[in-house]
């Protein structure tokens, strides 16, 4: 089932567009002057974006190795456990993104502790002025605290391995990469579209489908294994 997760993971990125506009505009909008006020070129967006990325990439191996080990460990039913809490998440992020619950905001505010430690070192890095920077400085910006990301790596540790869970986070990321570098370049045209309710509505039920299915595909396993 590795290809139809990472196939999730690129989709629930892409779409969950509309949760990465409201929760990383403040940041995308002080990535986007520099010193003298000028708008840094694509460059340094697509640096800051790396960086994240790269971070939750990390993240993903650090679950995938946990979930590993569990299952070395002689924990038999722990992969289809974990698999069906990333079904069960996913579905609960689609609602969220769709504006029908709250629920993953546990996830946030979970993280807010670690944010606080990683905050300063953050804000020392503004405004960036070269790509090393901008660099290190979208690395910080993974570990902001964001109820998306946290609901992904659940699937991450269902993974199995770092391996796998590396490649599920970093083909989330990737799929973030277009709402997420687009809104530091067009800010303007794009944040009114995201924002719209129909499109909240359309990508969060998407998000939701995805779990559904995940969960049909594994009944369907244990009904024809059977």
């Amino acid at each position: 089932m590795i290809e139809f997760s990472l196939l999730t993971a690129l989709l629930a990125g892409l779409l969950g567009g509309v949760h990465c506009v409201g929760m990383c505009g403040g940041i995308v909008a002080a990535f986007s002057f520099r010193a003298d006020g000028s708008t840094p070129p694509f460059r340094l967006h697509l640096a800051y974006n790396l960086g994240r990325v790269s971070s939750y990439t990390l993240f993903g191996a650090l679950a995938g190795a946990l979930g590993g080990s569990l299952k070395l460990a002689g924990f038999l039913p722990v992969q289809t456990l974990l698999y069906l809490l990333a079904q069960a998440v996913m579905i609960l992020l689609g609602l969220y993104l769709a504006g029908f619950n709250r629920w993953v905001l546990v996830f946030e505010r979970a993280g807010g502790a670690l944010w606080e430690r990683v905050k300063p070192l953050f804000q020392k890095l503004l405004p960036v002025r070269s790509l090393p920077q901008a660099l290190l400085a979208g690395m910080a910006w993974g570990w902001l605290p964001c109820g998306l990301v946290y609901s992904v790596l659940v699937s991450a540790l269902a993974a199995g391995s770092a391996t796998s869970g590396a490649a599920l986070m970093l083909a989330f990321g990737l799929g973030t990469l277009p709402n997420l570098l687009g809104m530091g370049l067009f800010a303007r045209q794009i944040q009114p579209f995201m924002q719209r309710l129909w499109v909240r509505r359309a990508a969060g039920l998407a998000v939701a489908g995805f779990g559904v299915w995940g969960l049909l595909r594994l009944a369907y396993s244990a009904w024809s294994g059977a």
